[in-house]
């Protein structure tokens, strides 16, 4: 009997853990589509820990527990987001660039209203440019410079021409609201890639 006691402590307290951070997760993720909805209707700067706070139906106190600030939010988010892309890039290294981008894409439309907003959105422009250098890192060893269509120009050129490129076409799949699947997407920009890598 004394053996089973401390089981069954252990038991309650990881079910209780479970709870909790189910709960936790209900309510960062509640703070995080709030700050992007409010990000569509009005400037970042002009947003208040309280319109957060009203629009996740959570207490400020929940916000604060999480964040320092709503700066603290934005940053953390995309960072979420980057780094979700950095592990996409990881699992995807073996496959060409049509089936690559077709994971990318469709990523990208799953996260359609965080995208549209943090590319449209004046109050985040630092996405972009973490955004921009990320893919530099990620398109880096795929750059060649020594032999064939790319040979002998310049690495830092090839490299701001792809990555420049990738942005823009994401930024105008957006603003024109997708006009082709994320298959379509995938299948354009991977033999793009393909000519130019």
């Amino acid at each position: 009997m004394k053996q089973l006691a401390p089981r069954l402590i252990d038991q309650y307290l990881q079910l209780h853990r479970t709870k909790v951070d189910r709960r936790i997760g209900k309510f960062q993720e509640a703070i995080k589509k709030a700050v992007i909805e409010l990000m569509t209707e009005k400037k970042f700067d002009d947003i208040t820990i309280q319109d957060i706070s009203d629009r996740a139906n959570v207490s400020r106190g929940t916000i604060y527990l999480h964040y320092l600030d709503k700066f603290d939010l934005l940053d953390k988010l995309i960072e979420e987001h980057i780094n979700e892309l950095r592990e996409l890039c990881e699992s995807a290294s073996e496959m060409d660039f049509i089936d690559a981008n077709l994971i990318w894409f469709e990523y990208l439309e799953s996260h359609y209203l965080f995208f549209t907003t943090m590319l449209a959105s004046k109050g985040a422009p630092s996405f972009r440019s973490q955004f921009h250098q990320f893919l530099i890192e990620e398109f880096k060893d795929e750059v060649d410079i020594t032999k064939g269509k790319n040979r002998g120009l310049n690495e830092d050129v090839v490299l701001q021409f792809i990555v420049t490129s990738y942005v823009g076409i994401v930024e105008w799949w957006f603003k024109n609201e997708r006009p082709y699947s994320p298959q379509v997407m995938a299948e354009q920009v991977g033999i793009l890639l393909e000519r130019n890598l």
